[in-house]
């Protein structure tokens, strides 16, 4: 924690092409989330910015284009709205839509939540999904820290850094099915959280659409219980 820290200040204040660095909003596995300014059309955006000590990992680095590119693919009011994905002086960086609220898992806290609200944002969800299936693409790490909730009560699915295209992105042909370039398991390995994994994702197999369902069923229990379906103090 100490060294990244002290890395913060070299990023304040900094502009990463044509976005001013304002503060840190965030960490993840995949990047740090700064609130930034779009100094072309004057509002406010959410920038992920690859940490210099893991850009330098192939995968890693493919997998942060490939978030860009599968949330760039979906138009929809319930996924995050990439704006724009490059690289300045060796930093990457993608430009997201700012949001305002708190993630899911935040909202759950330890609690169950009000069951008009759970059937509300299953309806938001579950209509994302169905966008997202419907262009090959499964996300394949669905959990309440990869959603969002708006203040205004609004869902929207985060983190497409394991998605998995089922089609070609370029023809979204079924029958051009192939895994993404950006695909960097071999059979037999897993990707994912560990509580929110379908049975074929932990076995290591090829996931399709069904993969995210049973995530969001798991979802779904944590949020009407307020706790995880499947617990334990190992994956």
């Amino acid at each position: 924690m100490p060294d990244r820290l002290h890395n913060i200040p070299v990023v304040i204040g900094k502009t990463l092409g044509p976005y001013r660095i304002r503060s840190l909003l965030g960490t993840g596995g995949m990047g740090e989330v700064y609130l930034g300014d779009d100094t072309r059309l004057g509002r406010q955006v959410a920038i992920k910015i690859l940490p210099a000590e893991v850009a330098s990992d192939p995968a890693r680095l493919s997998r942060f284009d490939q978030e860009a590119r599968a949330a760039a693919a979906l138009n929809h009011p319930n996924i995050c709205t990439v704006y724009d994905i490059g690289e300045h002086e060796g930093q990457r960086y993608i430009a997201m839509e700012r949001l305002e609220g708190q993630t899911l898992r935040g909202r759950i806290g330890e609690q169950p939540m009000p069951v008009d609200e759970v059937l509300d944002l299953a309806v938001q969800i579950a209509d994302a999904l169905d966008v997202a299936h419907g262009k090959g693409i499964i996300h394949r790490d669905l959990k309440p820290s990869n959603i969002f909730v708006t203040d205004r009560g609004q869902g929207k699915i985060l983190d497409f850094g394991l998605a998995k295209w089922t089609v070609s992105p370029a023809s979204q042909s079924p029958d051009a099915a192939t895994i993404s370039p950006a695909e960097h398991t071999s059979p037999g390995s897993t990707v994912g959280t560990a509580a929110y994994m379908s049975p074929e994702q932990v076995r290591g197999e090829v996931p399709d659409p069904r993969s995210d369902l049973f995530s969001f069923g798991i979802v779904l229990y944590e949020m009407a219980t307020g706790r995880q379906a499947f617990g334990g103090q190992t994956s």
